[in-house]
């Protein structure tokens, strides 16, 4: 394996998620989920929902959900800015579960036409089913029911 790292860092408006280095990043931008290695080329893009995984340098994984912001890659270092980013070891699926159900039953007054925000609803869900996915695979990898 190569001996060459990535610092990686994750913020959001409350606090630094994830700061140290990695082997490698994978994250859901708007062009497509890519994978980022050391020595990768300069490249600044917006995030999607969904699921950010990490190679540690230890060779163990980390998994973390984001609900979108932005990733700057510089040489031999990631820096995401989120709106809200969460480890997935943090996620409790119980409140994952009232989210998202809370968001669907929003949902469902808009399609009834009762004055609701359409675009923070279906924000609200998206984030909800990339914690839902970041836990799933975080409990898959460590063998957890």
């Amino acid at each position: 394996m190569s001996d060459k790292y990535i610092k990686f860092e994750i913020v959001t408006p409350e606090r630094v998620v994830l700061k140290e280095e990695v082997r490698q990043v994978t994250v859901p931008t708007k062009a497509g989920e890519i994978t980022v290695l050391p020595d990768h080329i300069p490249l600044v893009s917006s995030l999607m929902p969904g699921v950010i995984y990490l190679k540690k340098r230890n060779g163990e994984d980390e998994i973390m959900s984001v609900s979108g912001g932005f990733l700057e890659v510089l040489k031999n270092k990631v820096v995401i800015l989120a709106d809200t980013a969460e480890r997935a070891e943090e996620i409790d699926m119980d409140r994952v579960e009232e989210a998202r159900r809370r968001a669907v039953e929003l949902k469902e007054k808009a399609r009834r036409g009762e004055n609701v925000n359409f675009v923070e609803i279906n924000a609200a869900i998206e984030r909800e089913l990339a914690r839902t996915k970041a836990i799933k695979r975080w409990r898959k990898i460590k063998n957890i029911k």
